[in-house]
């Protein structure tokens, strides 16, 4: 349990509420013919909405009639509102911000199911319980607001499946949905082409130039390769390809970061960071030759709209979150973590990804992207 007084309220008020409901919400008593209203919620990063996906296509091949809302992070939603499954995208806010309105709006949609693909706790359970689902669905099933899920009695931890997608599609899996397709779903928008050629032809860019991209942000420092070393590999990448034009992504919050790398590359580095909305940015990636990037949402961005990725992992661990399909387009360059224990968010210096090299790096683009040796 945690010690917010507010968290510690909302499960004792739960125990409570959840003892006199006496609906059998178990998932023995789940009828999908009786769906008619489909809550998924997806509430994180993009990386993570990114990998809810497949799952969410799944939920709509088995249940085409139904009304599906989605509950996005509010902060990353523009990029999923034009996915083909959903029918209305409901915000998350953060935390516990605006969280009584949301259930309102959740209860006036009588959901029959709620599928918990990936959302912050101890909000994320809490809230869909109190939408009114009777059937509600998440694996992991091990948290403390299990006692609320339908599928409490079959205890899946996170050891007991590989990738994020996996565990996603094995929660819609007991919902009776069938796997059919385990690719990420990313349309690019429909005005989104011509903003990018508008942008490119701004930057100078032309038809036949080729850009790589340089995803330097990160979640946190931890997944992150080093400013001066995305430097020096655009320099070394520019020497050797002249025709080459390096783009650096990120949010607008990573301007200044961005600018910096580019400006030390030269000229033919350009900064895309807060020049785009971000919806728009799948887009823009596809017209990379590939993306070199650490454990990002970027990445799964990438990897969703076909661009080939470069990945860098340390800390992260690319079985779980790293690309999961067309692995021939993509290289996983791993290091070891080499601070036991690993304190992950809280890193204060990655010295683990300090083991990738500007050489290592180059000479798999090198090879993988220009077909060089």
């Amino acid at each position: 349990m945690r010690n917010n007084p507010i968290d510690v309220l909302l499960f004792l008020l739960l125990k409570i509420v959840k003892f006199f409901d006496g609906r059998q919400a178990d998932l023995k008593y789940f009828d999908p013919e009786a769906v008619k209203n489909i809550l998924v919620v997806s509430s994180t990063a993009i990386g993570d909405t990114l990998l809810s996906t497949p799952a969410i296509r799944a939920v709509r091949e088995r249940y085409p009639q139904a009304r599906i809302a989605a509950h996005f992070n509010i902060k990353n939603m523009e990029l999923f509102e034009n996915n083909p499954y959903i029918d209305e995208t409901i915000p998350y806010h953060g935390g516990y911000k605006k969280i009584f309105r949301t259930i309102m709006k959740f209860r006036k949609h009588k959901f029959d199911l709620a599928l918990i693909f990936h959302g912050n706790e101890p909000q994320a359970t809490p809230m869909a319980y109190l939408s009114g689902a009777r059937f509600i669905v998440k694996v992991p099933n091990t948290s403390e607001y299990s006692f609320l899920l339908s599928n409490i009695n079959q205890t899946l931890q996170w050891e007991d499946l590989t990738h994020g997608v996996e565990y996603r599609l094995k929660a819609a899996e007991l919902a009776g949905c069938r796997i059919s397709d385990k690719r990420m779903v990313l349309p690019i928008e429909k005005d989104g082409e011509s903003a990018v050629n508008d942008f490119l032809e701004n930057s100078r860019i032309r038809d036949t130039d080729s850009i790589i991209g340089f995803q330097a942000g990160a979640s946190t420092l931890s997944r992150m390769w080093f400013p001066d070393r995305f430097a020096e590999l655009g320099k070394k990448l520019i020497n050797s390809y002249p025709e080459l034009k390096i783009i650096i992504t990120g949010s607008p919050e990573e301007y200044e970061n961005c600018r910096k790398i580019a400006d030390a590359i030269g000229e033919k580095a350009i900064v895309s960071a807060g020049k785009l909305p971000l919806k728009y940015i799948p887009a823009l990636i596809k017209r990379f030759r590939t993306l070199v990037t650490g454990d990002t949402g970027v990445m799964h961005i990438a990897v969703a709209v076909g661009t080939p990725v470069v990945a860098l992992f340390a800390v992260a661990d690319p079985i779980r979150s790293g690309p999961y399909y067309n692995m021939d387009k993509h290289t996983i360059i791993k290091k070891d973590r080499t601070c036991a224990p690993c304190v992950s968010k809280r890193c204060k210096h990655q010295t683990c990804m300090e083991n990738i090299s500007i050489d290592e790096v180059f000479d798999v683009i090198r090879q993988a992207i220009f077909k060089s040796t």
